[in-house]
């Protein structure tokens, strides 16, 4: 088979994957709280992962770690793997499905302001622009489209979202230089998440064993929305074009709305519609001076 095509069918089930964190999410916290969630869907993306890493046979890749570079390692997975989706589990807990999903979205923007003090790039009128779109975007989300009276509801939530896109950015900022195979680092990273979700459960109170119904949905989100999918997302970086299958990533959301209408029969407000046109349209504006000089003959 074509390696290209290889490269889209993998990032087309990662995309699907991905596209149900909201509603695995909402089905999982009718019974446990965001910390309670995050440890039992980190124990079961810990164990995916690392079946993954022994099948491939890359153990030997830990033991030759530096100190140095499984410290950082570490650090990156409390960000990326524990305070992002405790972050975004908490946001679930109090705002829609949607919005959540979508201001949590707002990271490629946030990444572009970040990478001005930490990796000193310029932030040019374009990026600006992109930035200004994205930003009325969020807007719009947050106010239900009432911009003119400024009417905010599920505020805590829709801030924990955003506050959750602030730390992914810092994540993918602080580890986009470093250089690893990408399969251990998502091992490492879900195996420091657990370390502080454990730490976390056992000082606030301790674990609920939740119903069936909730543990098919754990299971479903640990091993594959959370596991097995940075797989298939590791594989379409491998075989495709990176730039390309990075703004692909952008589909999530799209994809994700109906899945929330469908499986949580919960209201799309157009408002959220319009909010992630905006959003989108930024991140894909301030992409577009890349794409003209990737694609110039």
């Amino acid at each position: 088979m074509n390696p290209r095509l290889v490269s889209y069918l993998n990032l087309a089930l990662c995309i699907l994957l991905w596209a149900f964190i909201p509603v695995a999410s909402k089905k999982t916290l009718t019974e446990l709280n965001n910390l309670q969630m995050l440890f039992y869907s980190t124990l079961f993306s810990a164990a995916a992962l690392g079946a993954i890493v022994l099948l491939q046979r890359k153990s030997a890749i830990l033991s030759s770690l530096s100190v140095h570079d499984l410290a950082h390692l570490i650090w990156l997975g409390f960000l990326g793997a524990f305070l992002y989706y405790l972050l975004l589990y908490g946001a679930f807990a109090r705002t829609s499905a949607a919005e959540g999903f979508i201001l949590a979205y707002t990271w490629p923007i946030l990444v572009s302001l970040l990478a001005v003090p930490l990796l000193g790039e310029k932030l040019t009128p374009a990026r600006l622009l992109a930035i200004a779109v994205s930003f009325c975007g969020v807007v719009v989300i947050v106010t239900r489209g009432q911009m003119v009276e400024f009417k905010m509801e599920n505020l805590a939530g829709n801030l924990l979202a955003l506050s959750g896109a602030l730390v992914f950015a810092f994540f993918s900022v602080l580890g986009k230089r470093a250089s690893r195979d990408l399969t251990v680092a998502a091992f490492i990273y879900f195996c420091a998440a657990l370390l502080c979700a454990a730490i976390a459960v056992a000082a606030t109170g301790g674990l609920l064993w939740p119903s069936l119904a909730v543990w098919r949905w754990l299971l479903f989100n640990g091993i594959l929305v959370n596991g097995i999918s940075y797989l298939f997302w590791f594989k379409a970086l491998e075989r495709g074009d990176t730039f390309i299958v990075s703004n692909l990533l952008y589909l999530t959301p799209v994809i994700a709305l109906p899945l929330v209408r469908l499986f949580l029969d919960e209201p799309v407000h157009p408002s959220a519609v319009l909010g992630l046109v905006l959003v989108i349209a930024g991140i894909l504006f301030q992409s577009g001076p890349i794409m003209a000089a990737r694609f110039r003959p």
